[in-house]
């Protein structure tokens, strides 16, 4: 089937789809959890000493004895096989934004050749993938390639159900048998524990008693873009880069505003259904789901959870986006942006600290000004934001996210602070040397008796702002669509454990001075102010006039690209930060170093051999056969003496020729392997290959503007956009 006629296939069965048929669920009570092995199943299931023992692990951390293991082991198995489970898997997070598994059965056979189920402690604690067949930075090579999984009790095992079985899933961190991190799960833990150990000495400084273990929480806005699968299929570049390489925009984008928050389409709402059942068979809190700015963008946020479960959660969801799609009939596309000129996606991590004794550090209550904590907790994080922006905008980079931050739909690569205007106005009296009563919020009333009044929040809320206060947690914004949430929270929760141990230092010297406490924390957040200050902005955050200000009088770093972003690495100041922290060693820092590098460059490489390819194979050969139906045609007009327009004839020759010498020119690029570093290959991809590459598709798109719809042989932006 030639191009075309796979296109016309595709909008006919389209078109003449129903909408797949889901059961009606269960209440929420019934299906809620129904797959995990939580503390609510395993209380049923052990011993009441057991049960203590494992319940202390999940809710501090403490370690597990052996034989308390292989009581908890045989409980799981016993658990999982009434439920249908034949195999077990270590799931892991490794340096690749997704997860890996390896199925291991129950089964063994006795010695009488009877098959029977085992599941021991020993197999619960410990696996052994290949650690050198997965992005490790030159820590594992093939002829040293052990690498262990081991078991975090703190994140709950769960079923996963297939068409083909079910699995029981075991949350593992990954590490080579030298003992360094290869995942991302580990240095989330440590950094969890880093900050946990600098907010203990915080609070015991502001005479807090009874301090429980604090955590960072995360909730994280996940948008994506939903494709019919018909169309998907004739399009190479969504099947292999996520993203279209071509496509001409359409006469209608998203320029009406009318699908934000628009009624979502009945086949749509049918997968939404189906997706966020199995995620409640799962425990994970689905809350929200809606149309977002683009045609064909939707997005899902569930309710906020401790960070390590969170990003778990997080990595199951995306698996579960897609397979479920493609039970429906779509493609998820997970890409910041899949397509140019309307809005790409992004996850909005919302991020926070607390604890059981002394709640949410990030919520200032009422009366902000006479929340210290909040006040001394708020400061460090202005004060890691001052400091660390570049690492914060380095562990967002990718090949993707670059296309997306910056482009008037997402936060700018400037990292500053978005607080609002009660807030900032107390932080600029701190500067000041005051300590002035917060503006309050006031009530919003409409005049009209039937609409019940309400107060009004404090602060409006700055989408522009890549890192924002929204009322108690922070925001950061320019997180990408496909990226795991665990590097930005490693990032956060360190920068925060660094500041936190300033902050206790500064406070603890002035307390000794004798300084009155309030007043000890009002001199040590006038110093951050005086030296960070400079990164809180409430503006517009788009503008030019920003851009310039932000770099030219404030000092801050624009910094556009991951080929710039990711040298941050190596900047002694963010070495010292993880290596003094103890969450990530300067040979672990190097190994994500060497990984995010190669996975850039890569990305861009297989993006430019597959323009090369669609150029050359599929979109110059539909240009020709127009030009031979067209000279064909005004050959018989001239025998007629009919005079015809030949102006789109040499349009379309003119752009078909222009399109094969800019794809010549790529072709001779990517040859090119003579570089002397690593960075210097990154700034070439950035610099060279991807302006090519938009060279390429500049004429590509000209041609679809021109050649007959009939002949053109990949679906276009108008279709894939809005026929469902």
């Amino acid at each position: 089937m030639s191009g075309n006629e796979s296109r016309l296939q595709a909008i006919y069965q389209i078109t003449n789809r129903e909408p797949m048929q889901v059961a009606t669920p269960k209440s929420l009570d019934k299906i809620w959890a129904k797959d995990v092995f939580n503390l609510a199943k395993m209380e049923e299931a052990l011993s009441k000493n057991a049960f203590k023992a494992i319940k202390k692990t999940v809710k501090t951390g403490s370690p597990l004895d052996a034989a308390t293991a292989d009581v908890v082991a045989m409980a799981m198995k016993e658990w999982a096989v009434s439920k249908g489970v034949k195999f077990f898997s270590h799931i892991f997070y490794p340096l690749t934004n997704i997860t890996a598994e390896k199925h291991d059965g129950f089964i063994i056979t006795n010695s009488d050749g009877n098959a029977i189920t085992e599941f021991t402690g020993s197999l619960l604690i410990k696996g052994e993938p290949d650690g050198s067949s997965f992005p490790n930075g030159s820590i594992r090579m093939t002829n040293a390639a052990r690498g262990y999984t081991a078991w975090d009790p703190t994140s709950p095992v769960y079923i996963m159900q297939t068409d083909n079985g079910a699995t029981l899933m075991i949350p593992c961190v990954f590490m080579s048998w030298t003992g360094e991190s290869l995942d991302k799960k580990i240095p989330l833990l440590r950094s969890n524990h880093a900050m946990n150990k600098a907010a203990q000495k915080v609070l015991s400084l502001m005479g807090e008693k009874e301090i429980a273990d604090l955590n960072s929480s995360c909730g994280a806005e996940q948008e994506y873009f939903l494709i019919d699968s018909n169309f998907a299929n004739s399009r190479p570049d969504l099947l292999l880069a996520g993203r279209t390489l071509f496509g001409a925009p359409p006469a209608k984008g998203q320029q009406f505003d009318d699908h934000y928050f628009g009624a979502i389409p009945a086949r749509v709402q049918v997968f939404m259904q189906d997706f966020e059942d199995q995620l409640y068979k799962l425990g994970i809190p689905a809350k929200t789901h809606h149309n977002e700015v683009a045609p064909a963008q939707f997005e899902i946020a569930p309710y906020f959870e401790s960070a390590n479960i969170a990003a778990d959660h997080q990595q199951l969801m995306m698996t579960l986006m897609k397979s479920t799609a493609k039970k429906h009939g779509f493609l998820c596309l997970l890409h910041e942006k899949p397509f140019a000129g309307i809005n790409g996606s992004g996850k909005h991590v919302n991020w926070s600290v607390g604890n059981a004794t002394q709640g949410n550090l990030l919520d200032p209550g009422k009366t902000p000004h006479d929340n210290l904590n909040f006040l001394l907790f708020c400061g460090a994080v202005i004060r890691g934001v001052h400091l660390f922006g570049p690492l914060l905008r380095a562990v967002i980079g990718s090949a993707s996210n670059d296309h997306r931050l910056g482009a008037n739909e997402a936060p700018p690569a400037i990292l500053s602070v978005y607080l609002g205007d009660q807030l900032e106005k107390v932080f600029v009296d701190i500067k000041a040397g005051k300590l002035t009563k917060a503006a309050e919020s006031g009530v919003m009333d409409l005049g009209l008796s039937q609409i019940l009044k309400f107060e009004r929040d404090p602060g409006d809320r700055n989408r522009t702002s890549p890192f924002a206060f929204t009322g108690n947690r922070f925001e950061f914004r320019a997180v990408g669509s496909s990226q795991s949430v665990s590097g930005p929270l490693i990032a956060m929760n360190t920068m925060l454990a660094d500041s936190l141990s300033w902050i206790a230092e500064k406070l603890e010297a002035e307390l000794k001075t004798g300084t009155a406490q309030p007043a000890a924390v009002i001199n040590v957040l006038k110093e951050i102010m005086d030296k960070h200050g400079n990164v809180i902005f409430g503006g517009d955050g788009y503008s030019a006039e920003w851009h310039e200000k932000a770099v030219k009088e404030r000092g801050l770093k624009n910094i556009r690209t991951t080929a710039d972003a990711l040298p941050v690495l190596h900047e002694e100041s963010v070495k010292k930060l993880f290596s003094s922290t103890g969450v990530l060693s300067p040979v672990e820092l190097e190994s994500r170093y060497e990984v995010y590098a190669e996975q850039y460059i890569l990305t861009i490489e297989v993006e430019a051999k597959l323009v090369i390819d669609m150029a050359k194979t599929m979109i110059y050969p539909a240009a020709m056969r127009y030009l031979s139906d067209l000279a064909m045609a005004s050959s018989s007009m001239a025998e007629l003496n009919i005079e015809v327009d030949t102006s789109t004839a040499k349009t379309v020759a003119a752009e078909a020729n222009a399109m094969m010498t800019a794809v010549s020119k790529l072709s001779a690029a990517i040859t090119k392997h003579d570089f002397a570093s690593t960075d210097e290959h990154m700034q070439f991809c950035a610099n060279e290959i991807l302006g090519l590459m938009l060279d390429v598709r500049s004429h590509a798109d000209a041609l679809e503007a021109e050649v007959a719809d009939e002949l053109w042989p990949l679906p276009k932006y108008q279709e894939m956009l809005f026929i469902k």
